[in-house]
């Protein structure tokens, strides 16, 4: 990575409000025309609720949408259910999402990648054994970290002296103390030249406190196409 390499650290407070990682591929029919009882006996010894919801597209046929006149735009549209299959711990700490395009684990109690990679095998190899993709279209990891200064007791300790100023942008300046209302985004290539990271950085507000916090949501992805073997 284009980054300089830093001593790991594991905090006994983590920030981490979710972490995701998404397989893509091409569409699998199969996962939608039948329930995935072959799938969900290869998970559920750790993954031992299900639910089912739907996933809905709108989809316009005709290129000219933006100018037909609302009753014909109307007979333009076709609503296209997916199917959204999901099995969850026992804690619900832990989920697999299985939809015909993708299938992803995401996890709220986020420790280690050790950990992390070893749930992720479970959904992977039940695709396999299962669904047998040629190749995926896009592999996603995602890092969602909400910094909430109550939670870790940090009351009154400034934003510039918890983050580093490439993170914080105007925030780190001497108008910083002035923003009330902040967002940055940008994408930035891997040592790879293939995939990148998309850093979204902003305010939020804690839904039960209105306590201001600042999320850092990193998106590694590989949009190439990626045999599996």
């Amino acid at each position: 990575m284009p980054f300089p390499e830093v001593q790991r650290v594991l905090y006994h407070r983590n920030p981490l409000n979710q972490v995701v990682c998404q397989l893509r591929f091409s569409p699998i029919l199969k996962i939608d025309a039948e329930v995935p009882a072959a799938f969900q006996d290869k998970v559920r010894g750790f993954f031992c609720n299900f639910a089912e919801t739907a996933e809905w597209n709108v989809e316009v046929q005709s290129p000219e949408a933006g100018i037909l006149p609302p009753d014909l735009l109307r007979q333009a549209i076709q609503s296209v259910a997916g199917k959204n299959y999901e099995f969850s711990s026992e804690d619900g700490q832990w989920k697999i999402n299985l939809t015909r395009t993708f299938v992803a684990l995401t996890a709220t109690k986020y420790e280690r990648w050790e950990q992390f990679k070893d749930k992720l095998i479970i959904p992977f190899q039940a695709l396999i054994d299962v669904y047998s993709p040629e190749h995926l279209s896009r592999i996603g990891l995602r890092y969602v970290d909400v910094i909430n200064r109550l939670k870790l007791g940090l009351v009154g300790v400034e934003w510039k002296e918890l983050l580093q100023p490439y993170i914080l942008g105007v925030l780190s300046s001497p108008v910083g103390d002035n923003v009330s209302a902040f967002e940055s985004k940008y994408e930035i290539k891997l040592s790879d030249q293939l995939s990148l990271v998309r850093i979204l950085t902003k305010f939020v507000k804690e839904a039960d406190t209105g306590e201001l916090c600042y999320m850092i949501d990193s998106d590694f992805f590989n949009a190439h196409k990626t045999p599996v073997d």
